[in-house]
């Protein structure tokens, strides 16, 4: 009897060990390709002398430059227009509709579905960087006359200048400072691993979950005291998502602040709820009630529980396609061999992603209540200290998945913080900061990508390849195959398939793929 009991847990322990055997595997098969490819580069250059060779084979600088980016532009642009035509179908759904899911002219019309713009203005961004990379690329080695990370540098801060495709000047300054946050990354791992320096505590199981704390903390207090600090589109998510109505958030800011309540303002919004004769209104509140925050239910905990739940019915749809769009267009060959198990996997992510939002919502309404429930005056600090409370419902997210989290709500937090700074006369309102920064942090990430690969987060670096560019994991044959070359082929060809039980760890570990193995590129 002993002997069966401790069968499932040396056989769980056994899948474990497996999978993470199989995962190291693969990190050194791709260091392998890497060095192998480094290599192989190298020797060109030695055979070719003054002149180092481009790496895309046979084809043209210019065809190569135009190749990468229409493929580029055509992935960015489906991906794009697949999550649109996704969310208005769950859109439709939801009014139970079904029918007008089978009629196109419903589903993709431009009336409501309004993504043509957006999506061009994507696959703009992402071609023209690509396009514009690989062709200054080949120009700086034939001015240059040599190879060096230098080329990278000034070849991706240049094409960085793709940045104008996106008008919308917040959009732009978002994207310049989540690049700040990868480069500073890179920068740290690279320093790391050098044994240069490293920051106190960074060996710890649970850092990247800290870091997600402290954003989340800075970003819902900037919500609740400095809305103005945030995105307008980043406001309106965060504002939909809550159970929390506009004007009682503005009543708690007034009152923390010391000022004067609206309380007509409030008295209309409570008449709406029908709740106003229960509430007694001050024009001074020392803190704004329960009875306020949630007038449809007197109990807190069934508030807070009926908030998380509605958070999850309204943000699956948007989890659920941001999840299996990109899925599709990125991995095609492996979708069309397996669809099934890619929409199971879809539904599961998504699943796992809406429930930590859905707790992250629960637990800050939860200890704003508590709050209320032994203090008898407010606090600004109260709502930076629930958001990082609440940022630890990110536990219920992967481990690979946390991290990037963190650096995705880090800067969020910073532009919040460069908002008040420049509100406040503390820096410069330089125009087009944010372009200038962008293309200073693409040509670090591009140098990194291509001299430190390994101080990149796998995601990003396989997000980049496939992407950005696409060409520099997948360059063409040479005419001269060398031994090396030979032994390429022969590591790609004896990959062995993953054991079904753990084929979950393919999703978070990103792997080179092939352009030409899609249909119609």
């Amino acid at each position: 009897m002993p002997n069966f009991s401790k069968n499932p847990n040396s056989s769980a322990r056994l899948l474990e060990d497996s999978a993470e055997a199989e995962r190291l595997l693969r990190e050194a098969e791709e260091r392998l390709r890497e060095a192998i490819e480094e290599f192989q580069r190298r020797q060109r250059t030695a055979a070719s002398g003054d002149h180092p060779p481009c790496d895309h084979a046979d084809d043209s600088c210019v065809a190569n430059a135009i190749g990468n980016l229409c493929q580029s532009f055509l992935l960015s642009y489906g991906v794009r227009v697949g999550i649109g035509i996704l969310l208005r179908a769950f859109k439709l759904a939801r009014r139970q509709s079904y029918s007008s899911l089978l009629d196109l002219k419903q589903l993709v019309s431009e009336k409501d579905l309004i993504v043509r713009e957006e999506a061009c203005r994507i696959g703009l961004l992402f071609g023209g960087f690509t396009g514009s990379y690989h062709a200054l690329r080949c120009l700086l080695r034939k001015l240059r006359k040599k190879e060096t990370p230098v080329n990278a540098i000034l070849a991706g801060s240049i094409a960085g200048l793709s940045i104008f495709a996106l008008d919308d000047s917040n959009r732009r300054r978002t994207l310049a400072l989540y690049l700040l946050a990868r480069v500073a990354q890179c920068a740290y791992n690279s320093a790391k691993s050098k044994n240069k320096f490293h920051f106190w505590g960074s060996h710890w199981r649970h850092g990247d979950s800290l870091l997600f704390a402290l954003a989340c903390a800075q970003v819902m207090y900037a919500f609740v005291m400095r809305p103005e600090s945030l995105p307008k589109s980043y406001q309106d998510f965060i504002q939909k998502t809550g159970p929390v109505a506009a004007p009682v958030y503005k009543a708690v800011r007034e009152s923390c602040r010391g000022g004067p309540v609206n309380v007509a303002f409030i008295s209309a919004y409570l008449c709406s709820r029908g709740k106003s004769n229960n509430v007694k209104l001050e024009e001074f509140p020392p803190i704004i009630p329960c009875s306020i925050i949630h007038p449809d239910t007197n109990s807190c905990v069934a508030h807070n529980a009926k908030a998380a739940s509605a958070t999850f019915r309204k943000t699956f749809p948007l989890y659920f396609s941001l999840t299996f769009v990109p899925f599709v267009v990125l991995h095609l060959q492996k979708f069309m061999d397996t669809p099934a198990r890619t929409c199971w996997l879809a539904v599961k992510g998504a699943v796992r992603s809406t429930s930590f939002l859905s707790a992250f919502v629960g637990i800050f309404q939860a200890v704003i209540c508590i709050h209320r429930k032994i203090a008898l005056k407010d606090h600004k600090l109260v709502y930076w200290v629930a958001g990082g409370i609440a940022a630890l419902s990110v536990l219920l997210e992967k481990k690979a998945r946390r991290s990037e989290l963190a650096l995705y709500v880090l800067p969020r937090a910073g532009e919040s913080l460069w908002y008040i700074l420049v509100n406040r006369r503390l820096l410069p309102d330089v125009k087009n900061a944010e372009v200038a920064l962008f293309c200073a942090c693409m040509g670090g990430i591009m140098y990194y990508l291509e001299y430190e690969p390994d101080t990149m987060a796998p995601f990003l670096r396989g997000l980049i390849r496939r992407f950005l560019a696409s060409r520099i994991s997948n360059p063409g044959p040479s005419s001269n195959r060398t031994a090396s070359y030979t032994y390429l082929q022969t590591l790609d060809a004896m990959k062995k398939p993953k054991l079904q039980d753990n084929r979950e760890v393919e999703t978070s570990t990103p792997k080179q793929y092939n352009l030409e193995s899609i249909p119609g590129l």
